[in-house]
């Protein structure tokens, strides 16, 4: 192994894709290498190991990944000691077949065994191919814990809990990162406290359906609600978010929290899919619109200035012009800050994929059309904000010289020319301008 000293590591490029899990996984996956010797560049040209951490999510996710192989060809070429590996999702549903169809591929490693990547590398450079898909038993999470001490950005994600019971018919995440698993309470906690001491102010929970969070805790399994009331204890943390939510687990007291809890942001992502109950029993999604418009009710009842997203399947199989302005009529009754809106594509494997597929023609031009409702709602939802003032946390320099630009409690990105607006801290700012996908203001003087 190398030695601490910059001269003597090697350089990891990482490229990422896909969710904010991915991004998370991508961190971990940078601190194990790190103690394997490595430290992160931001170009795969003077790299020592290429590692792409891919997402199956979208259509051709695998051909794209192939692609992308394709085009270090001629680095490895000039380099024959460079390791390319890839991990993720796509890796766990191609698994030695990557390997086959890309031999300069020098190992493959799934979402669940990330841990276990420095020793793979090390029998890279032994010459031996390393595939590792399995679901192992040990916690990749405590496997990594404590692998870095470096100041971090001011805010952060934090994976809760991985995996998927539910089973959508367009869905891969239950063949491509396994069961509902959620990390124990203690370990997130732990977790917790160690990124606030390296400098982060608001933690986003991670989960492939968080709010199903049933995390092991000395008076049971705590729930998602649980766990945020515990991390609202923890001194130094001021907000918590989480992402991404199902309506079947919105629960009675994760509703009250989001009244109660001061450090719960006032910000849901809480996908339906589609407006049309054929369509959402199509997909095996086990809710209906009516419960899904009284559950919104309920939330903003517990919140009234919640800011609420989605996300919107467009062009699903059977889907009729009927079906889709259901969709249309939903989205006009929410009002949505925003929202991510996908024409369908086939995942191979799934159960929607053996369906008739609605014209590819018809279905852009619905997309086209619901986007552009929500763009609408959106732009009005952040022209309200003007002349009311919000607390931003400043994570960065804005575009133009002396601007800093952070988020609000609503995760609007807000920016301000303020010598005073300083990287990691919480500033009233009256918003005064709404752009097209941002918020300008000033300091409130205190």
């Amino acid at each position: 192994m190398a030695d601490n000293t910059t001269a003597d590591k090697k350089k990891l490029f990482i490229k990422t894709y896909g969710c904010q899990m991915n991004v998370y996984d991508s961190e971990r996956m940078a601190e194990a290498m790190g103690g394997a010797g490595y430290e992160t560049t931001d170009t795969p040209d003077d790299a020592d190991m290429i590692l792409l951490n891919t997402c199956h999510i979208r259509e051709k996710a695998a051909e794209k990944v192939y692609s992308e192989l394709g085009r270090f060809k001629g680095l490895k070429a000039d380099n024959p000691d460079l390791k390319i590996g890839v991990a993720g999702c796509v890796a766990q549903a191609e698994g030695k077949e990557i390997m086959r169809r890309q031999p300069l591929v020098d190992l493959v490693v799934g979402p669940q065994a990330y841990h276990r990547l420095p020793e793979m590398e090390a029998k890279t450079q032994q010459g031996v191919k390393a595939l590792d898909t399995d679901f192992p038993e040990e916690d990749k999470f405590e496997k990594l814990k404590g692998r870095s001490k470096a100041k971090r950005a001011p805010t952060a994600f934090l994976t809760v809990q991985e995996g998927c019971d539910k089973f959508c018919a367009f869905c891969v995440v239950p063949y491509t990162r396994g069961a509902e698993v959620s990390r124990p309470v203690d370990r997130v906690l732990t977790e917790a406290r160690d990124l606030v001491e390296r400098g982060v102010r608001e933690i986003t929970l991670l989960g492939q359906n968080v709010n199903a969070y049933h995390g092991a805790h000395n008076s049971g399994d705590m729930t998602l609600a649980g766990l945020i009331w515990e991390l609202n204890k923890v001194d130094g943390l001021e907000r918590i978010r989480f992402t991404t939510s199902h309506p079947n687990d919105m629960m009675d007291d994760l509703i009250e929290a989001h009244g109660s809890c001061d450090k719960l942001m006032p910000y849901l992502h809480l996908p339906v899919q589609s407006g049309s109950n054929k369509i959402l029993k199509r997909m095996n999604r086990n809710h209906d619109r009516e419960s899904y418009i009284k559950l919104i009710e309920r939330i903003r009842a517990a919140r009234p200035d919640i800011l609420l997203s989605g996300d919107f399947i467009v062009g699903f199989p059977e889907e009729t012009e009927q079906d889709f302005q259901d969709t249309m009529d939903l989205i006009e009754e929410v009002k949505y800050g925003q929202a991510f809106s996908f024409k369908y594509s086939t995942r191979p494997g799934t159960p929607a994929a053996e369906r008739p597929l609605v014209d590819d023609a018809e279905a852009s031009e619905r997309l086209y059309r619901l986007q552009a409702l929500i763009a609408q709602q959106q732009r009005a939802i952040q022209d309200s904000m003007v002349g009311r003032n919000v607390n931003v946390l400043f994570e960065k320099p804005g575009r133009l010289e002396g601007q800093m630009v952070g988020k609000s409690e609503y995760l609007h990105a807000v920016h301000v020319a303020d010598a005073n607006a300083k990287i990691g801290e919480i500033k009233r700012v009256r918003i005064v301008e709404s752009e097209r996908n941002s918020l300008g203001g000033v300091l409130v003087s205190d």
